[in-house]
């Protein structure tokens, strides 16, 4: 959006291409308004990915709706559904739109390794190979950010009792084709549908690892939990075939110092819960290059300009936080462990209008943001 509207923008990007597995993947209704709004929604949805319309739960081997998305269209949104899409199709994508504009160059295999300063502004970014002065650096570099901790940015974290096991199952015909989740007593685990295979989150007690054990223990208590299962499990050949998150919840006090700004992960982990996460990341860019974009374009930016930015993302980052803690803390901790009995669910949950509200929370969220800056180079 900055380099859209005439700012010279450098992207440096630490390896050299996009593609990481087990990435978010869920484009929601939010972000998808916001690719409308910049005219590319049609080439976007061209993208390999499917729809998601409706979440639902499996508490007790059959599937129970929790949220419908088409609710959203008479919020206006013309695309009521989450997108699931391959975060590297996602980052390509905008990388080639962006190509487009003479303001932007993306240099790839940068890690960025140290801050330039001067005085107590940050001036730049040093890589192994290169430095690159800047006006403003944007610390878009994920929950590990080597650019906040140069900073020396003040993290407030919150308590997180569980990780994330990733892996695949393949898709088979009869199986439904959805997102949905599983929900017993000592196991809990999201099943997204993506087209061909099923990519499997796996809740765990924080600091313990299945793959401390048996795979073959593993693969039956998946198997108790949901025998639909029975023939999928032998598609996880060895531990190999799935990946550990170590789930944060946590948030800079301050996103910024002179001449610095953090977004997304860098400024506030997210839990997975609802996979929010890079939807608020693109939101907190939309935000910063609407806030942002005169300031940088006229050569005025201050500190209060950077301040405005966490100003206006600082809410809605905290009011999902908190969700996302109180959902953790008090629906998850509690059921991370136990004997795979299943966990009764109120009958008016996912009922009436109460199915709704989730899909308002994640796909509409607070505060939604709209493209503000001009494209200079139209017409």
């Amino acid at each position: 959006m900055l380099a859209r509207a005439g700012v010279e923008v450098v992207v440096l990007e630490k390896h050299n291409d996009f593609l990481r597995d087990f990435r978010g993947d869920t484009v929601h209704p939010s972000t998808l308004r916001i690719m409308d709004e910049l005219g590319f929604i049609d080439e976007f949805l061209r993208l390999p990915h499917t729809k998601i319309t409706r979440v639902a739960f499996d508490t007790d081997g059959s599937l129970r709706t929790f949220g419908n998305f088409s609710v959203l269209t008479r919020l206006g949104f013309r695309q009521p559904y989450i997108a699931l899409m391959p975060q590297w199709d996602f980052l390509d994508f905008l990388a080639e739109k962006a190509s487009v504009y003479p303001e932007f160059t993306l240099i790839r295999n940068a890690e960025v390794k140290d801050l330039i300063f001067d005085g107590g502004r940050v001036a730049g970014v040093r890589t192994p190979d290169l430095e690159v002065h800047a006006e403003l650096v944007i610390g878009a570099d994920g929950r590990t950010s080597a650019v906040r901790a140069a900073a020396g940015l003040t993290i407030a974290a919150a308590h997180s009792p569980m990780d994330v096991l990733w892996f695949r199952l393949k898709w088979r015909p009869g199986d439904p084709q959805e997102l949905f989740g599983v929900i017993r007593r000592g196991l809990l685990m999201a099943m997204i549908y993506r087209g061909d295979y099923w990519q499997v989150a796996h809740l765990m007690p924080k600091g313990t690892d299945p793959r401390d054990g048996s795979l073959e223990a593993f693969k039956e208590r998946l198997v108790s939990a949901r025998p639909q299962l029975r023939e999928h499990v032998d598609d996880l050949r060895s531990w190999d075939d799935t990946s550990h998150l170590d789930v944060r919840v946590d948030r800079l006090e301050k996103w910024w110092r002179t001449g610095l700004l953090c977004i997304g992960d860098a400024a506030h982990a997210m839990s997975p819960a609802g996979g929010i996460g890079i939807n608020l990341a693109v939101a907190d860019a939309v935000a910063a290059a609407n806030i942002l974009c005169g300031p940088l374009r006229e050569n005025r930016l201050t500190d209060a300009d950077l301040a405005k930015v966490q100003k206006r993302r600082e809410l809605p980052t905290r009011i999902i936080q908190a969700g996302q803690v109180f959902i953790q803390n008090r629906a998850v901790e509690p059921n991370l462990t136990g004997d795979l009995s299943p966990i009764p669910i109120p009958k008016f949950v996912g009922r009436g209008p109460l199915q709704f509200i989730p899909p308002i929370i994640v796909g509409r969220g607070f505060r939604p943001e709209h493209v503000r800056t001009p494209d200079v180079h139209a017409g």
